[in-house]
């Protein structure tokens, strides 16, 4: 297949699929044309994801239109697979070669599923059914924990239908809408290499479980064990070596290990422990309470998006820029440089900027904010809802929320994304504490750096009754740049970064501690 071309690929594969389905050779050949395949269809399926992993939701048509086609493509390959069986059934077929097919039925369906967690998309009725309906044959043909070949494998190791099925259960339990894509990505290679550790027992008449169950006739990946009457399709998920081992690697960890070198792979020992931190209460089964309980809201709530929009919209109505950066150049005149006092300038043209570009745009739109619907709250957020027409979202970006109860905009970020079937949107927004300060601001770094001109940003106070310390809210980057930041207000001031506390994709929240008068 011409692999150069990935699109011309896609559709020959397309052909290659839908001929087989429709006169389908012997079995015999049908599977080993479809291993053959494997490589192709995954470097394919990979092609087509860039197109829509990472966008703003909703999709453009055209990258919806690589989401859908991607979704065919894992579809056919189970299909195709199930087709593989011989006419006399595998009750007394060789039991690798069912091992083998129903664990390849199991991967794509997964497949399914995963792509659906990458796109940010509720997953469609059937799929989980599916998925639990292939491990259940294993199961009933003996051959759940026959080891079989994974040719997708970098390091050549085998897997097992079993093992297909946990990973999977394990990336659903890591809350995968939550996660980012480069997160998503660990935990699929987490869990791949984990799930034999991980195990499923037969639920024993009298026995009231304390983990998740799962029912293998049921269209859910896990449910509660109150949920569940006591009966033979259950299964019960045994994380206990896992969170053993979640333990052992968090110590080494600690211990200055690199990940590397434990098997975590070539990735950042920061973001190692900060997604293993989020991780290990969730694959030991250990959920606790919440910290601050929900209770069901109505209503809707006023959202704007866009770091520059809301900047403007905190700091007043007027099309200006804040107070503290006029009468910065001429305190400071005698002690800056005149290219600083240029860029102070500049970004007050800059700000104005802005700031009348967003006036042009809300009136070219015709509103000024956009509602959501209020589904639940908390004291430290909201579940929001919207249909699918208005302004794209990213997972992980900064908002200004006000409630419909609210008198305030505050800031928050979104910390989970799903766009339904019907194509609305549904998302978790964490506030950030505390009553936003617009200052305007610059990393102190070399003249020549143009790149880093002053900007507005966000100043947080310290909030000690929700242990929220104060905080400082800068465009994406910045942290990188410089460990000085200059912050211009009623007097100008430099800060010195201690650590970033969050960020999103347009912005960074850093804690700070003041070092002197900016210079």
């Amino acid at each position: 297949m011409p692999l150069a071309d990935p699109r011309q690929a896609q559709r020959e594969l397309n052909h290659f699929l839908d001929r087989l389905l429709q006169a389908p050779p012997p079995a015999g050949i049908y599977l080993e044309l479809l291993e053959q395949s494997r490589e192709t269809l995954c470097f394919i399926g990979e092609e087509l994801a860039r197109s829509y992993v990472n966008k703003p939701l909703p999709l453009t048509e055209a990258q919806e239109n690589c989401f859908r086609e991607a979704i065919s493509i894992w579809f056919k390959a189970a299909r195709s697979y199930a087709r593989c069986v011989r006419p006399e059934g595998m009750p007394g077929d060789d039991p690798s070669r069912s091992a083998l097919i129903l664990h390849r039925s199991i991967y794509y369906i997964g497949m399914t599923i995963i792509e659906h967690y990458r796109a940010r998309r509720e997953l469609p009725a059937g799929l989980w059914r599916d998925l639990h309906v292939q491990y259940a044959i294993a199961e009933q043909s003996g051959v759940a924990a026959l080891a079989v070949t994974d040719t997708l494998d970098p390091l050549a190791r085998s897997t097992d239908c079993a093992s297909a099925l946990l990973s999977l259960l394990l990336v659903q339990l890591a809350s995968p809408y939550a996660l980012s894509i480069a997160d998503q990505s660990l935990v699929r290679r987490w869990a791949g290499a984990w799930s034999p550790l991980v195990s499923l027992k037969s639920v024993a008449p009298g026995e009231v479980p304390s983990q998740f169950v799962i029912d293998l006739v049921r269209d859910v990946a896990l449910s509660s064990p109150a949920d569940e009457p006591i009966a033979v399709q259950l299964r019960r998920l045994d994380t206990s070596r896992l969170g053993a081992q979640l333990f052992d690697v968090r110590k080494q960890l600690r211990e200055k290990i690199p990940p590397v070198r434990i098997g975590l792979g070539d990735y950042p020992s920061g973001q190692c422990k900060r997604l293993l931190g989020h991780l290990v209460n969730a694959w030991s089964q250990r959920h606790g309470a919440r910290k601050y309980s929900r209770r069901a809201s109505s209503g809707t709530a006023s959202v704007r998006t866009g770091f520059d929009a809301i900047y403007r919209h905190l700091c007043g109505e007027t099309a200006s820029a804040p107070k503290g950066l006029h009468a910065v150049a001429p305190r400071e005149a005698g002690r800056r440089s005149s290219l600083v006092d240029r860029r102070v300038e500049a970004a007050q043209e800059r700000t104005q900027d802005v700031a009348q570009q967003v006036i042009d745009a809300e009136e070219r739109e015709g509103l000024t904010a956009e509602q959501w619907m209020a589904v639940n709250q908390s004291a430290s957020g909201l579940c929001l809802m919207r249909g699918g027409a208005g302004k794209k979202i990213t997972h992980g970006q900064l908002l200004a929320v006000c409630p419909q109860d609210g008198t305030r905009l505050l800031l928050a970020r979104m910390v989970w994304l799903m766009q339904e079937q019907r194509n609305g949107l549904i998302a978790g927004v964490a506030t950030l504490a505390g009553l936003p300060q617009c200052v305007v601001a610059r990393p102190r770094v070399p003249e020549d750096a143009d790149s880093y001109a002053p900007s507005g940003a966000f100043l947080l106070p310290a909030v000690p009754a929700v242990g929220s310390e104060q905080s400082l809210i800068i465009p994406r980057g910045w942290s990188d740049a410089s460990r000085l930041i200059e912050i211009y207000a009623d007097t100008p001031w430099c800060v010195q970064l201690v650590k970033v506390l969050d960020h999103g994709p347009d912005f960074e929240r850093v804690s700070f501690v003041v070092v002197d008068t900016a210079s």
